[in-house]
């Protein structure tokens, strides 16, 4: 029998990953979507009255089935992708799609619901049932259920086609990373190299079928490229690996985005068009905390204008250290993007007698994974028991059961840390299952993905400060998931409005460098030694250097993507001149890329989710740092009360709250965009 239809008897309800295989999918789809068709049909047309539990409870326990497949195939596909799992991909991804348009734009489904949310005042409803109620009736509004039949049926050709274009554009990006590696192959073409470095890079060797011990490979993923461009001192490798990195998805032919985006961009601009609005920024941003792209565009320009300056001011340091280290002057415009990071690092190693080498030795991946348990188990009283009796859908991918203080079970994490060639770039969370309270009571499985660079078997795994704040931030996502204590699937954990679901993921970072879990965790992977107070100290001091080219290089891509989706006509758009242009009119400093190009600017272009919406990390960091100011104002980090305030208000309430009034619950007050320009020296 299929295993995706059959009922799993696993430990937790984990997919049988040993039993599923790519073929299972499109039999497992097709009859998952006949049955949800069939959910939705007696809803819509029963002959009772609308009631919020006939309508309301039985739509959001509909398509059960289809929503446990839908993420086991999302989830695979993205961390062990294949030419199998592709094609199913590009096949059934537009039926989903379309599926699911059908589904919303279904005239007497929805006339139930807007009946219900006419009188949802005279409904008796408590607060989680009202928000239920009336984000449905907002996702139906969205995705056209008021629309004419003629309007509708174009509306829903476009989803489809759009769902189409959004797996095009991520396999392209996908082909691009996977089939580029640069082969390292003399001596000197590894010169300033560290060991850490090396070792990785023959990892990715080995990976690749490389048995030549002298061969080694830099990939494109983002923890090989960083530390080649942080160290090497081959300029011209640098520039390669750069050129390389910033041209993804923009291979001349059929794997070329360029188009895809343009269609894409036209379809987006006609949906909204189609909704009475004016673009697409509109559309999107009417849904979110920040409502306008005004709001936006003020919060971004409040941090771009300091931003640029102090970026101007460290590229003359940069051109400074440069021509001291090599004799030969260099001027500011003599710094090139792939030049920033190499030269950036020997300043920080002299102004602050700091350099990556020297902390990566003590940021083991096992131990900080310790830490952000120990962190979790501190603040939210949850507990985390490996279970290597569970097999995963890779053997690098690591179960842990989750508790309480109790015992009592809160669901399952999977940890799947390391690169692999058929696993999507980035970093990122995602759910197996979701969890509900009603009517059966469900636990998650959560699953977080990143890309570190793997070490050879008899080495640990060291991380970058960076990547070590990668895994915080993600397992922040993962708690988030995990603590939710909502009814209903669709109000669960991450589904809040796109600019609060990076709150609780980036306020975890903050505890990854406060001095009782550094002085416990951070050891030397040799000697077992504390890392000493004195490079502690030295970290701390430097976490607004180079805060001028951070935000720069973010704030640039939000705000190229909300000038992108403000436009309202694409017929003549290039995209390359679009890129030169925005960032001209916007000032952008010499020296520095943008974090990501558009055509493989993947948060834009794989789904609607992000799309004028890149500028939720910045807006969830005026929270974050507001927020965290009340543990410093308490002076601990751990404090019970803010802690159990977060965990209730922000971490377990999902949307089942409005943001702000989840944020005002934890804090006492409204966030303030001082904090944020003062933590990045700004």
């Amino acid at each position: 029998m299929n295993p995706l239809l059959a009922s799993w008897s696993t430990p937790f309800g984990m997919p049988p990953f040993d039993l599923i295989k790519p073929v299972h999918f499109e039999e497992a789809f097709a009859k998952a979507i006949e049955e949800h068709d069939l959910q939705v049909q007696g809803i819509a047309e029963q002959a009772d009255e609308p009631s919020f539990k006939n309508t309301l409870v039985a739509f959001e326990n509909a398509g059960q089935l289809l929503k446990r497949i839908s993420l086991t195939f999302n989830n695979l596909n993205a961390s062990c992708s294949s030419e199998d799992f592709r094609a199913i991909e590009k096949t059934w991804a537009p039926v989903l799609a379309c599926h699911h348009a059908h589904i919303f734009l279904n005239a007497p489904l929805f006339a139930r619901i807007d009946s219900l949310n006419s009188k949802i005042s005279t409904l008796g409803l408590d607060v989680e049932d009202q928000k239920l109620l009336r984000r449905h009736h907002t996702d139906f509004v969205r995705a056209g259920a008021r629309l004419n039949t003629s309007d509708r049926k174009t509306f829903a050709n476009n989803s489809t086609r759009l769902a189409q274009l959004f797996t095009q554009f991520s396999q392209n990006v996908l082909r691009d990373e996977s089939q580029f590696q640069m082969e390292l192959t003399e001596e000197s073409e590894l010169a300033g190299l560290p060991d850490f470095v090396l070792s990785a890079a023959r990892s990715a060797a080995i990976e690749r079928g490389l048995k030549d011990p002298r061969v080694h490979v830099i990939t494109l993923a983002r923890a090989s490229v960083t530390p080649f461009m942080i160290f090497s001192t081959r300029r011209d490798l640098r520039q390669k690996l750069w050129h390389a990195w910033c041209h993804r998805g923009e291979q001349p032919g059929e794997h070329d985005n360029r188009p895809l985006i343009k269609e894409i961009l036209k379809l987006r601009l006609q949906q909204a068009q189609l909704l009475g609005f004016k673009h697409f920024a509109d559309f999107a941003l009417s849904d979110t905390m920040a409502a306008t792209p005004e709001a936006v565009r003020q919060l971004l320009m409040r941090a771009w204008q300091p931003a640029k300056e102090k970026a101007k001011q460290e590229r003359l340091a940069l051109a400074q250290a440069a021509t001291e280290s090599t004799g030969q002057l260099h001027k500011a415009e003599d710094i090139q993007a792939w030049d920033w990071h190499h030269w950036s690092e020997k300043v920080r190693k002299a102004t602050h007698d700091l350099d990556e080498a020297e902390i990566k030795p003590y940021l083991q991946l096992d131990s900080l994974i310790q830490a952000m348990f120990d962190v979790a188990g501190r603040l939210f009283g949850v507990r985390f028991q490996p279970r290597s009796d569970l097999a995963a859908y890779h053997a690098r991918v690591t179960c842990w059961e989750v508790t309480d203080d109790q015992g009592h079970e809160i669901g399952l994490f999977l940890s799947d840390n390391f690169a692999r060639s058929n696993k999507r770039s980035g970093a990122w969370m995602s759910n197996y299952r979701e969890q509900t309270g009603s009517p059966l009571p469900t636990r998650p499985i959560v699953v977080n993905n990143n890309n570190f660079s793997s070490a050879p078997p008899d080495q640990p795994t060291l991380l970058s400060l960076d990547d070590a704040k990668t895994l915080f931030h993600e397992f922040g996502h993962g708690l988030h998931s995990l603590l939710s204590q909502c009814k209903y699937a669709r109000l669960a954990g991450i589904h809040v409005l796109k600019d609060f679901v990076e709150f609780p993921s980036q306020i975890f970072e903050n505890w990854l460098l406060q001095p009782e879990i550094m002085n416990r965790y951070a050891r030397h992977f040799v000697s077992n030694q504390a890392m000493p107070a004195t490079l502690m100290k030295k970290i701390l001091s430097t976490q607004t250097f180079n805060q001028g080219f951070s935000t720069v290089e973010y704030v640039a891509c939000a705000l190229l993507d909300l000038s992108l989706h403000e436009q309202t006509n694409f017929e003549m758009l290039d995209l390359d001149q679009f890129e030169r242009e925005g960032l001209s009119m916007i000032g952008m400093p010499g020296g520095i890329g943008m974090r990501h190009r558009l055509p493989h600017f993947s948060h834009l272009f794989s789904s609607n989710y992000y799309a004028s919406a890149y500028y939720v990390y910045l807006w969830a960091d005026v929270l974050v740092a507001d927020g965290f100011e009340a543990f410093l104002e308490k002076g601990d980090p751990f404090d019970s009360q803010l802690s159990a305030a977060l965990k209730k208000h922000v971490y377990e309430a999902g949307a089942s709250v409005d943001p702000m009034e989840a944020f005002i619950a934890f804090r006492g007050r409204e966030p303030t965009i001082e904090t944020m320009l003062r933590k990045r020296g700004l």
